[in-house]
Order: structure tokens, then sequence, then C-alpha cells
């Protein structure tokens, strides 16, 4: 056989050889594939509106690993992570030769594995298959496998798989959950100090963990920026600046905002990514600190429920449960924003938006604040008190109870739930009952959620949007429906922004309420400014009563601080209308003067006319005129309509207009007539002698 024949029966013998071992080798790879699910056993998440995490869950098998990407990570850490671990990553196809070949000379010169040669794709194969030991049996386990790794994951996908498994101390596995646990943050943006520790962990991740071996973290940290440095990749000065930062001792918990949302959100969504909801993410934060501390404050089983939402496109921002999940004496895991509840006052507004669509009264229109018996139903103040005639701006800021069932006589409590029902929202009433006045004073179910959307409708001019938070399984299609006409809806606005707020809150510029439900079991305050609705519940879940607890004392502070420490910018409240005007008293025709008969109210002045009891008429009365030491006059009165006007000698006196009892300081003895004049302009006289 000739020379030429010889060489081409090697060649072909040699390609058949080559072939026969490719074809091995993909029969061996097909046999035995590695262990590469498409998707890895990560936590669940939910995120917030702009994508942040808002809640992590630990995953199946307890560990804390969430998915990462290659653009939620700082590309410097990656760049330094490559060149430590493996710096001819992008070149070679799962195994590098040269870190090999080290490695084996290492081993015969010491007796010893003094570098494994592992590249970040024999990292991989290592974290998804675990091996029993180091040994070198093991290594070429792993060498095989990067090799399989290696044909059907590009570059980048390893790196991602990498960044996600690898051990970062305790039950941490992957950057993003280290970052978080150690630094408080996202992987995105990384300090020189930072990323090297997270380059430094994942090789002994249980001696080198921050909380537990502070000085290995640091000496494993100082090691990497000394390569970095003597691999041309930092200078000195940098290095040395990174060195100066102390290494965190502290695992911080992993975020758990929107407990009972998230938990929702989960059951709801679509599988395959993670739920966004339309939180925002520092609003969540703020509520949750608010509520937590004012729960530490009223004390045991107490607890608060908050909703914020924007009343311009129904987005809830933030949305707090109870005060604590886990908290059992609180029964933490109940979500009360949902929950129905005795609404209290919170539905006043709404009666007197009515009124005032309807024509039926002005801001200060008179209206009688006395006893009434509405065919049975006898309604009383919070205080047992009563104001006599009050201006409905006064009985709406004061929340007078017979006010306002009186306007809910005349509106008609049918016409006010089928307003509710308009706007998204329906009352549970007693199982076969009809809407009743007894609605008016917390006779009625309701949610936190739902005196929200009714809020919201007040800010938005009385266009209410319907309320999600991104849990619900079909997004919401039907238009903003009308809760209140634009001039009706301004003056409740106009009313309620002149509150007093609770002691030691500053003004904020929002229009708020407040609420007590019957017993002493609810506590609520509802505001808002020009955009957005914060709505607030204070009690105990299990509706137990608490003595003391108002919706003023209890609630509106937490009301307050809330959207302070929302970080929501203030947005003034709306303007007036244009044509809606609010006449003085003395410029109201006389079908508004008083709310009565005449505008179909009910029940008109049923007192007596007013009397002076005390001092008699004719009276001598010592007082020590004469004197440096004067004593006042008590005066007493009964009968008549407040508000009062007292007069002496023709001379009104001030400040005595809503007293039955009240003193009077004589400027001098001698004769003086002292006269009374009640709202229905009755008077009664008595002329004494002062000595």
């Amino acid at each position: 056989m000739s020379i030429a024949k010889r060489i081409v029966a090697a060649a072909t013998a040699g390609i058949g050889f080559v072939a026969l071992s490719l074809a091995a080798l993909l029969a061996l790879d097909r046999a035995f594939p590695p262990p590469l699910p498409e998707t890895l056993p990560v936590s669940a998440e939910v995120l917030d509106r702009d994508g942040q995490l808002l809640r992590a869950y630990a995953a199946p098998d307890g560990y804390w690993r969430l998915a990462t990407r290659l653009d939620q990570v700082d590309p410097a850490f990656v760049d330094m992570l490559i060149a430590y671990e493996d710096k001819r990553f992008r070149d070679h196809a799962g195994i590098d030769p040269l870190a090999i070949g080290r490695a084996a000379l290492q081993l015969v010169t010491q007796g010893r594995i003094v570098s494994g040669g592992s590249t970040l794709s024999m990292q991989l194969a290592r974290l998804i298959e675990p091996r029993d030991g180091r040994s070198v049996a093991a290594k070429l386990k792993q060498a095989l496998r990067a090799l399989q790794i290696e044909r059907r994951l590009s570059k980048d996908e390893i790196l991602e798989r990498y960044l996600t498994l690898a051990p970062y101390g305790g039950n941490l596995e992957g950057v993003r959950a280290a970052t978080l646990a150690w630094f408080g943050k996202e992987p995105k943006r990384l300090t020189v100090s930072e990323a090297a520790l997270l380059v430094a962990l994942p090789q002994l991740p249980e001696r080198r963990r921050p909380d537990r071996n502070r000085q290995a973290a640091q000496t494993s940290r100082d090691r990497v920026l000394q390569r970095m440095v003597a691999a041309g990749r930092l200078g000195e000065r940098e290095a040395a600046r990174a060195a100066l930062d102390e290494v965190p001792g502290v695992r911080r918990a992993l975020p758990a905002l929107a407990a009972h949302t998230a938990d929702l959100a989960l059951k709801t969504a679509p599988a395959g990514r993670p739920p966004r909801l339309t939180l925002k993410k520092s609003v969540q934060q703020g509520l949750e600190a608010v509520a937590r501390n004012a729960a530490a404050r009223l004390g045991p089983k107490l607890s608060v429920a908050m909703v914020m939402a924007n009343s311009r496109t129904g987005d809830i921002l933030g949305e707090v449960g109870s005060a604590s999940y886990f908290d059992g004496g609180r029964s933490g895991w109940i979500d009360m924003t949902r929950v129905l509840r005795s609404p209290g006052s919170t539905l006043k507004p709404f009666i007197y938006g009515l009124a005032f669509e309807q024509g039926m009264v002005a801001q200060e229109t008179l209206i009688e604040d006395s006893p009434a018996d509405f065919s049975g139903y006898r309604p009383k103040n919070f205080d047992m008190g009563y104001q006599g005639d009050v201006s409905v701006r006064q009985a709406l800021q004061l929340s007078l109870n017979v006010p306002a069932i009186r306007v809910l006589d005349a509106v008609g409590p049918a016409r006010l739930t089928a307003r509710f029902r308009q706007a998204g929202v329906s009352p549970a009433l007693p199982l076969n009952q009809a809407p009743g006045l007894a609605i008016g004073l917390g006779g009625v179910g309701v949610t936190l959620r739902d005196l929200v959307q009714l809020y919201c409708g007040l800010a938005n001019g009385g266009r209410v949007e319907r309320l999600r938070d991104g849990t619900e399984k079909a997004a919401g299609t039907g238009a903003a429906t009308t809760l209140l006409d634009a001039s009706a809806n301004w003056q409740i606005t106009d009313i309620l922004a002149g509150v007093r707020p609770p002691e030691g809150a500053a003004r904020r510029g929002i229009a708020y309420k407040t609420g007590t439900s019957y017993g002493y079991r609810d506590a609520w305050s509802i505001g808002y400014d020009g955009r957005y609705v914060l709505g607030v519940w204070v009690g105990r879940a299990d509706a137990g009563a608490v003595p003391g607890l108002s919706g003023y004392v209890s609630a509106a502070p937490i009301l307050f601080e809330g959207f302070a420490r929302s970080g929501l910018a203030a947005v003034p409240l709306p303007p007036r209308p244009a044509g809606v005007v609010t006449p003085r008293r003395d410029e109201l025709p006389v079908t508004l003067a008083q709310f009565g008969p005449a505008t179909g109210g009910i029940n008109g002045a049923t007192e007596p006319a007013p009397r002076i009891v005390f001092p008699p008429d004719g009276a001598r009365v010592d007082l020590g005129a004469a004197s440096a030491e004067a004593t006042p006059l008590v005066l007493k009165l009964q009968g008549g309509r407040a508000p009062f006007r007292w007069l002496a000698n023709g001379k009104p006196l001030a400040g005595l207009d809503r007293t039955r009892t009240a003193t009077w300081q004589p400027d001098s003895a001698g004769y003086s007539t002292l006269t009374v004049i009640d709202a229905a302009g009755r008077a009664a006289s008595v002329k004494v002698f002062v000595e």
C-alpha cells in the first residue's frame, strides 16, 4: 500500500474514531442529562407598582432563594466575581485547561488539593448536584456536568443560575437574598466593599457568615480586594477605602410588607411571574410603621387597619390589614380592611351631601338639635347633651346625631343606600329589612375599603373610581360613577376641611370625619386631600367593647400621622366650582333659613318659652359690688331653644350662647335688668338689685 493510501486510511480511521467518540459522548449526554429544570425552585415574591419587592416567602425547602436576572445585579460585582473565580469564563466551554493544569501541579507538588480549578460552570454543576466530598472523582464529574451545562445554557444563563443558587450563609441562597439580608437592599447598586464580601462568602458560607464570624468575613473580603488590586481591577487607594468599611454583623429580615394583600395575591395571580400590586412600597412601609406604633400605644388586643388610595385612579397605595400579622393577641391574621363593621358617624357627610344636592339646606341653615322621636326611634348625641339650634355646618363638624337623622328622614334612607350602591358599595343591612334611619348613625355593615371608596368620591369632585389593589381576578371595566354632584360635593368638603385637627396634630390641608360605633367597638377616621384618601380603623378584631375608644381621640391622630409618614406630597383640596356660593345666615332665603316643615324637615320648636329661674324677678343680691372682691352672679335658665342671647341692661354678654347656667359680673351696685332671647326670638327678663 502506498504512503498516500496509508495516510488516507489513517485519517479515515481517525475521523471515524472521533465520530464514534462524539457519538458515544452524545449518547451518554442524552442518557445522563444534568438536572437542569426550566425553572428553579425559588421563593415566591410579591412586587409593588414599581417592581420593588414587597414580600418574599421562603422556598418549599425552607431556603430564601430569590430568582435573579443579570439586569438586577450590579455589573461591577459580576465583573469582580468572574475575575476572582473564573477569569476565562467567557472563553472556555465549561472547563478551563489552564486552571486544571495549575490545580494538578499544586496537587503533585504539595500532595494535597490547594485549588480546584473550578469554573463557574463547574460550580453551578456542584450547586445543582451537590457532591459527597472533595475528591478527584467528584471533580471529574463536575467537569463533565459543566460540559453538558455549557451545551444547554448560554453564558448569561449560567451566571443567572449561579447567582440564584450560590450559598451565602444559613438558609440564604442567591445574591438577592444575600444583599437583602446582609445590606438591606437589592444588588442593583453595591459598594466595592459589599461586592468583595459577596464574592468571598460562597466559598465557605458558614465559616464566613458575617453575623456569626465577622472577623472571618472581613478577612476573606480583604483577600478579594487584594486579589483585585493584583489583577489590576482596583486601584490600591480604592481597595484601601473599601477595606475601611465595616462588615455587617446583623442579618436583616427579608421584606415582609402587606402580608394580607400579598397572601391573597399569590392565590389569585396567574402562575409564571410574581404578582404586581398597585401598592407603593414607601407608602406601605410608612403606614405599617404608624399602625404598629399606634397599636403599641393603644394597648393589648387592639388593632389598627389602614387603607390609602389615589382617588383619581382608584389605585390602593397602602393597605394594612392589622397592626401585626403574627400577633395572636390582636388576631393579626384577620384582614380588618375587609371585615364588616358599624361605621358610626362616618356616613353623615353623604346624608348632608344629598340634602345640599336637593337644595334642602345651605351651610348656614339652622337645624334643631334637641330630643326628637321618629316613630319610636329616639337618637341621642354622643355626649348625651343637646345644642339647640345650630347651623348645618356646625352640625356636621360637631357630628351631632339628631340633626343628621332629621336630614336623613327628609332625604330618605333608601335614596342614601341607593347612592352608595351606585358608587359600588353595598351596605349590609339586617336580614329582610329595608334601610332605616339608624343607618345614619352606624346601623349598617360596611368595610374600611367601602368607606375609603366612598370618600374617594368626595376627594374626586363627586366621581367614584372602583378601588383596586392588583389582587382582583379581572380588571375593572366600569367607568367612574357619580356619588354627589360637584356643588354638593364641594360644600361637604368645605365643611369637613374646617374640622379641628386632633390635639398635637398640625393642619395638613385635609378634610376629614371621625366616627365611633355603638358600644365603643370601632373607632374610625377618614380623611382626604385633593388626591389621596386615607382611612383608619381602630378596635378589637373580636368586636369586643373598648371603653373610652372614639374616632376623634383614638383614630384621628393615626390619620394625621399616616398622611405625614406616607411620604406623598400634599395635594390642595379642589377649588370652589363656578357658581357655587356660601351665603351668610342673613342672606339666606326664607326657605333655607331654618330646616323644618318648609323644607321637608320635621318637628318645629317644641320647648316652652325661656324663663329665668335665678335670680328671681325683684330679688336683692349681695355680691359685694362695692368691694374689690365682688363675686359674680349665677344665672339659671329653663326652657327656650339654644342658641341664647343674654343681655345686661341692654348690653350683650359674650360666651353664654349655649349654656343654661352661667355667671355675670356686674359693673356696679344698683338696679340691673337681665334679659335672655332664644333662637325662636322669645324673650324673658328679670330686674334685680345688686348690693
